[in-house]
């Protein structure tokens, strides 16, 4: 999942960019609100976290302005702000959790988990493509019982897919769903998290399949056609 944290503390966001990265997650952060209103603007995102006390544009407007746009995107507000009046204005500007400061990051990891969960799988625990089953805010795999072994880059490249299982995702589409802007991705190197995916998967029931020109398809497929090559 990719992330986008809008906090201007640079201790507390070193240690959530830290927790997201160790999760598994691609974690973009700005420190002022008018830089989380651009980024929200030019990349897609699975979930905000997000201050209210931020410099430039307060937090608040940054959610109102996401809102007003469309997105439902999920919003976990963490702030030092507390008192049941505020956090009733923020619940109704749509945020869609809220954490006060300081919390424990046990407690806020679960909250990741939980507003990951439900917005993509749609409220359903896992997703479940032909024999292979996934859990992807507890970021495990399965082919029938049996436990797949992925890395960190393998499993994401394999959550891309699947959260498309319809859909055609383009090679640019997977690059930013695996990839802050602190890192980089080369065409080689994620061929070869393709080609590794496909090896781990074969005899699965599913496949990644090339559209050549377009991008690849995650999709139910006979034996055969499933050539880890």
């Amino acid at each position: 999942m990719r992330i986008l944290l809008a906090e201007d503390d640079p201790s507390i966001a070193e240690g959530i960019c830290a927790s997201l990265r160790h999760g598994g997650h691609a974690v973009d952060h700005v420190a002022a609100g008018n830089l989380a209103d651009a980024a929200l603007r030019d990349h897609a995102y699975d979930l905000l976290v997000l201050d209210l006390g931020l410099p430039a544009i307060d937090g608040s407007e940054v959610l109102r302005r996401l809102r007003s746009r469309g997105t439902g995107m999920p919003v976990l507000v963490v702030t030092a702000r507390d008192g049941l009046p505020e956090r009733i204005r923020v619940l109704d500007l749509g945020a869609d959790d809220y954490l006060v400061k300081p919390f424990a990051l046990a407690e806020f990891e679960a909250r990741v988990r939980a507003l990951l969960r439900r917005a993509s799988s749609r409220g359903k625990p896992e997703l479940v493509l032909g024999r292979l089953r996934l859990d992807l805010p507890g970021h495990r795999a399965w082919i029938d019982q049996n436990p797949l072994e992925l890395t960190a880059r393998e499993f994401g490249l394999l959550e891309a897919l699947a959260l498309r299982a319809d859909r055609i995702t383009s090679r640019t589409q997977l690059v930013e769903a695996l990839c802050d802007w602190d890192q980089e991705l080369t065409d080689n190197g994620l061929d070869i998290a393709i080609h590794r995916l496909r090896r781990k998967l074969h005899g699965s029931g599913t496949g990644v399949r090339t559209i050549r020109g377009l991008g690849y398809l995650l999709e139910e497929m006979a034996e055969a056609g499933n050539d880890p090559a």
